[in-house]
């Protein structure tokens, strides 16, 4: 078995950080829904700012509100405009690692969807999945 990255919010701008909530991370529902995040689901969260790595579940946010918030112990280690890359791994077996695809979700600066792509077969899926989800672009 290899753990492989299975999903990616790409250079989300934190909206708020919330020290007295009990831990996670809140994610706009539109944004974990194209990146396949299920809410609970364990999640990385990198720190382009300040470099800080950490591990935290996902709670789903309000859809449609761009929301990034760090919850508890993780608001002391990234601040409100940090730049972040949220990402999700699976693990897989080894003969099933060359047909991975993980899913890149790329925002702009109020953490709307510009692009879904696969990192591997760009095709024009990503456009149907963002009309799908009701999301102008």
């Amino acid at each position: 078995m290899r753990t492989m990255l299975k999903s990616k919010i790409h250079r989300a701008r934190v909206t708020g950080c919330n020290i007295d909530y009990e831990g996670s991370i809140t994610v706009d529902k539109l944004l974990l829904e194209a990146a396949d995040i299920l809410p609970y689901e364990r999640v990385e969260v990198l720190d382009i700012n300040n470099g800080t790595r950490l591990s935290t579940y996902a709670l789903e946010g309000q859809a449609g509100s761009g929301e990034i918030c760090l919850n508890g112990a993780a608001a002391r280690l990234i601040a409100k405009d940090d730049i972040v890359i949220i990402l999700t791994y699976s693990m897989v077996k080894e003969d099933e690692t060359k047909h991975v695809r993980p899913v890149i979700v790329h925002v702009d600066s109020e953490n709307r969807i510009v692009q879904i792509k696969n990192t591997i077969d760009n095709s024009d899926w990503s456009k149907e999945l963002i009309s799908t989800l009701g999301i102008e672009g």
